[in-house]
Order: structure tokens, then C-alpha cells, then sequence
């Protein structure tokens, strides 16, 4: 993944345990950590796409524990057309923090449930969040 500025990757700890596995998402003592708002799940079925959106206040912390999930950035503050892409899932187990006024758009890559968590630091309010089609920016989802 391409560094943009505020956007941090950070590898998460699987402790592994015979009766199944703990998957660990957000400390409180880690960096990206910026106060709770709520935590909600979101799925996407194999090869959709979701997106375009952008919070104006929201930092999310984005974590794919299920499936696979294609995340894609685009942060027209700094730097016009460049995009910046990672795909996270179990085997690349990892949380995106993306800050408020980045775009992010999503595509589901596993076959079965793709399951994407978001752990906010404010409530979720529609009207702090804007929306755009996904033929108004040119990515190429390949």
C-alpha cells in the first residue's frame, strides 16, 4: 500500500487457541486509537464493489477478519489521480486507519462472506459523509 498521509497499516496480533482463534482489532493504548463512537460490521458479496465514500469527521479503523476485501483510497487533498489499494483478510490480518476527508471504496474478493469491520471514533451520522459514483473516479478494479 502506497503511503498517504494519516493513513497508518497496522499488523494485528492472532493468538491461536485449539477451541478457535482471538483475533485482536483496536487497543486503546495503540496510535490509531481516537476515542469510541461505535463498531459495526458491514458485508460485500464476491466481486461488488461499494464506494465511493468519504467521512468528514470519522477516522475509521477498518479490519477484515472473514473473507477478503480489496480496499481502495483516494485522497484528492494532496495529490490528484493516485490511488492507494490494499487487500486484507485472514491471511493478511491487519487494520487500516483511514482519516476523515479520504475517499475509500471496497470490493469483496472471497467467494463466501466477506465481513469488514469498522471501529469509529464517532456515532455513524449521514450527514457527516459524502457519496459518489463509482464511474466518477477512474480505478481500474481489474
Amino acid at each position: 500500500m502506497d503511503k498517504m498521509k494519516d493513513v497508518m497499516l497496522s499488523p494485528l496480533k492472532i493468538i491461536e487457541n485449539e477451541k478457535g482463534n482471538i483475533y485482536r482489532a483496536l487497543r486503546v493504548d495503540e496510535e490509531a486509537y481516537e476515542g469510541f463512537g461505535e463498531a459495526y460490521f458491514s458485508t460485500i458479496n464476491f466481486n461488488q464493489i461499494k464506494g465511493w465514500k468519504k467521512h468528514t469527521n470519522m477516522t475509521m479503523n477498518l479490519i477484515v477478519p472473514v473473507g477478503e476485501i480489496q480496499l481502495v483510497l483516494y485522497d484528492d487533498r494532496y495529490n490528484r489521480n493516485h490511488f492507494s489499494s490494499i487487500n486484507l483478510g485472514q491471511n493478511n490480518y491487519q487494520r487500516l486507519t483511514v482519516p476523515p476527508q479520504v475517499w475509500m471504496a471496497f470490493k469483496g474478493l472471497g467467494s463466501e462472506l466477506n465481513l469488514l469491520m469498522n471501529i469509529s471514533n464517532i456515532l455513524h451520522d449521514p450527514s457527516e459523509s459524502e457519496n459518489m459514483d463509482l464511474d466518477k473516479l477512474a480505478y481500474s478494479w481489474g
